[in-house]
């Protein structure tokens, strides 16, 4: 039996050395996906127990107010992705040291423009009013955000270590790092909350500095040995190599922002139209659903390098089979979500027990949207790998522009209620379901011309 299994292990690391990579980095995401899941369960009963709700309610709406200032990496970090990709594919280490020196010396300009901006206008702000709290908070709340939001921006120029490792297909390495400051972070609230008092200042510094010390490390670390070659160094910053990045960057910037209207402005249509209460329904529904495109998700980000390497080296047979394996493992997936939603009922009465109704109609809705979701995302893998991304920049913009129009249809004009908005959803993403498959079958095929090839 023993034998068997050995043999079984080795026949699946077996093949192309590219998905022999390809599978390990798979199977190390999942494991570190895992592992920062169950650390983020335990992170909050623990910080509960630390902070009283008020404080620990005031922490999440500060984390959720950080995460907007993730857009003043204006994509720098896909463009990079791509241009270091295709360099290390072919060996071209200069050209790699350029691309790495230049976007770290771009992300350090940024950061240092946000914190002087930050640093004269924080001592105007009114924490208290704009994350309505308690005025007993407010010097709490003023060096909080002065501390925390300090080591964010830090956070911008050493994160690109995690974009190098994706570059070079090492994203089983990636995934660690995130882990890693997790689990640095949840034994630090451990520690305090047994030695100290409850303190909101406390908390978020530990939450902030842990995985800003992960990542630290590991750009000290893999620059002085694996990625010595590449290490940024101001000698190497080059104008060129700035405007390759943008070029790429900018379109990837525009297509994130697109992906914030389209995916996180739900609540707010919701909220408006039906009122808060109606927001939980579609929130669990939407949770309990987006386990396919979690999965999906983890099985198909090493790919994006992947297919970087393959076209430059001009593997497309690699490519072919890469994209039916895909196409496969997405049909799995989809009969994994049509047995969630024929259990749907059973599921949500013993997640939530009988408070909340959410309908099965609902239910249906999303599965048909994260259905559609992680079919294009497929196509769209390769199509950022290969950075030919005019047809999903515009798909992204159209979509995002016929969002909340059909969603005032579909709601207030033909009372479909949130089964309209998510019809909604549905209809904008067909559109990348439809263009993106074509383009690469033109791409693969040596036929993309004009707009298809840029």
């Amino acid at each position: 039996m023993i034998e068997g299994i050995s043999s079984k292990i080795n026949k699946f690391f077996s093949g192309h050395e590219r998905s022999i990579k390809l599978k390990k980095n798979v199977i190390a995401s999942f494991i570190f996906k895992i592992i920062s899941m169950a650390t983020g369960f335990i992170m909050v009963p623990v910080c509960l127990n630390y902070l009283d709700r008020e404080r620990y309610g005031i922490w999440l709406t500060v984390s959720s107010f950080l995460i907007w200032f993730n857009f003043f990496e204006i994509g720098l970090g896909s463009g990079l992705r791509n241009k270091l990709g295709e360099s290390l594919a072919v060996k071209d280490y200069f050209s790699a040291k350029k691309y790495v020196s230049t976007a770290y010396a771009i992300l350090v300009f940024i950061v240092s423009i946000l914190m002087i901006i930050f640093w004269v206008l924080h001592r105007f702000i009114d924490w208290t009013k704009v994350f309505n709290s308690g005025t007993y908070l407010s010097a709490e709340l003023s060096i909080l955000l002065l501390v925390v939001l300090q080591m964010f921006f830090l956070k911008f120029v050493f994160k690109l270590i995690s974009v190098i490792l994706f570059a070079d297909q090492r994203s089983g390495l990636a995934s660690s790092i995130d882990t890693l400051g997790n689990l640095l972070a949840l034994i630090g609230i451990f520690i305090i909350s047994k030695t100290a008092d409850s303190s909101l200042l406390y908390l978020g510094i530990i939450l902030s500095a842990c995985p800003l010390i992960v990542l630290i490390i590991f750009n000290i670390v893999l620059f002085k040995n694996e990625y010595k070659k590449i290490s940024p160094s101001l000698k190497f910053v080059d104008l060129k190599s700035a405007r390759d990045l943008f070029g790429l960057s900018i379109s990837f910037f525009i297509i994130e922002i697109c992906g914030l209207v389209l995916y996180q402005s739900s609540n707010i249509i919701i909220s408006h139209s039906f009122g808060p209460s109606e927001v939980t329904p579609y929130n669990i529904a939407y949770k309990l659903f987006s386990i396919m495109s979690m999965l999906f998700i983890i099985l198909i980000t090493p790919f994006w390098s992947a297919f970087t390497e393959a076209w430059k080296n001009e593997d497309i047979e690699w490519i072919k089979k890469s994209i039916s394996k895909l196409v496969k493992i997405w049909l799995m997936i989809a009969v994994a979500g049509m047995l969630l939603l024929v259990f749907s009922k059973s599921i949500y009465l013993f997640w939530v027990g009988e408070s909340v109704e959410i309908s099965f109609q609902l239910s249906a809705l999303l599965y048909l949207y994260f259905l559609i979701f992680t079919f294009g995302g497929i196509f769209n893998m390769f199509i950022n790998g290969v950075g030919k991304i005019r047809i999903q920049l515009i798909v992204s913009i159209t979509g995002s522009l016929l969002f909340y129009p059909l969603s005032y249809v579909f709601i207030n004009k033909l009372n479909f209620g949130i089964n309209g908005l998510v019809t909604a959803m549905i209809l904008v993403n067909i559109l990348g379901i439809i263009f993106t498959p074509l383009q690469f079958n033109k791409i693969i095929k040596k036929k993309a011309s004009g707009i298809w090839n840029k």
